[in-house]
């Protein structure tokens, strides 16, 4: 194929879908130098675009505008959206999102190739190229499949987000007011996921901490804005909390930890792509399960597809031991 000039990327939801888009988007850059690539995402994943520094342009939908049923602010994000499709002349659309959604925005851009995996067939005439969904793939790697039926070369693959300069100042600064200092290893604990069903009991994570507090360490628990109150017995037993802060600087306090710990979350997959060590524990960690890119070894399963409550405490420390060796 002609080189593309312009680049058009699609994942609009959730942030470790995001993410995991990276080795992929590694692999368009390689294939194409010269491309600029511009990345479409939800507003509320934006900020993570400023980590992938093979993409030169990003902007955000506003899906709450589209969806809430309000006339004028409708017809203001669909022409804001159409404008910036229009105006971008893209010649190659690439959607990782592979819904009705995303598979209508990629035939809105008019690119003269647009490519997709299917998951429903009547989807296949949004794009002039396509892959049948195969479930049993981790979702990086369909990315990268689909990108091989295209005809681009896989050999190289990079997983790396590139944490930006203030993220890592804001993070270092928490750290110091909440008296952290850098002669004791942090252990970065993010307890709750975005189903209850996949978490390990809170009561569990906090005896993880005590363990880790007895042998020299200091123990941060992370979480989003909506985990403050969920987090209040980790503040009165005394740990500190950083749920809230800005999600690049939740990547800075995880690059400066030791270790995470944490449930099947977007955060632990933007500690792998840091370069960072990670124990994931799951529900389950069967093909197509989004455990740690390369790293299906780094995620604790229950016995005998168990809930994860089920996770023994003694089998988790055990890997925090091993990963720290």
């Amino acid at each position: 194929m002609v080189s593309p000039k312009n680049i058009f990327l699609i994942r609009l939801k959730s942030i470790g879908d995001v993410v995991l888009t990276l080795p992929a988007v590694s692999v368009l850059r390689r294939n194409f130098p010269e491309a600029k690539i511009t990345f479409l995402t939800s507003e509320e994943n934006l900020s993570l675009l400023r980590g992938f520094r093979d993409v030169n342009e990003s902007f955000g939908l506003d899906r709450s505008a589209l969806r809430g049923g309000h006339p004028v602010k409708m017809a203001g994000e669909l022409f804001r959206l159409l404008r910036r499709l229009r105006n971008g002349k893209f010649s190659l659309a690439v959607d990782f999102q592979s819904n009705g959604e995303s598979a209508w925005l990629a035939w809105l851009t008019g690119a003269t190739q647009r490519w997709g995996v299917v998951q429903k067939s009547a989807r296949r005439r949004a794009y002039t190229s396509s892959l049948d969904h195969q479930p049993q793939l981790h979702a990086a790697e369909s990315h990268l499949a689909l990108l091989r039926h295209c005809g681009l070369g896989t050999d190289e693959v990079s997983n790396e987000f590139v944490l930006p300069t203030d993220a890592l100042d804001a993070a270092r600064t928490f750290l110091a007011a909440h008296k952290f200092t850098s002669d004791r290893p942090v252990l970065f604990v993010q307890p709750f996921t975005s189903t209850p069903a996949k978490d390990w009991p809170l009561e569990n994570f906090l005896n993880l901490a005590r363990h880790w507090q007895s042998r020299g360490w200091r123990v941060l628990f992370g979480g989003g804005p909506g985990d403050r109150a969920a987090l209040e017995p980790v503040r009165a037993a005394g740990f500190a909390v950083s749920a809230g802060v800005p999600l690049l600087v939740t990547g800075g306090l995880m690059q400066l930890a030791a270790l995470t710990v944490g449930g099947d979350t977007g955060a632990l997959h933007l500690a792998v792509a840091q370069g960072k060590r990670v124990v994931m524990l799951m529900n389950n960690n069967w093909p197509g399960h989004p455990h740690p890119f390369q790293h299906p070894d780094w995620v604790i399963v229950p016995p005998d597809n168990q809930t994860i409550a089920k996770i023994k405490f003694a089998t988790v420390i055990a890997a925090c031991e091993q990963a720290l060796n």
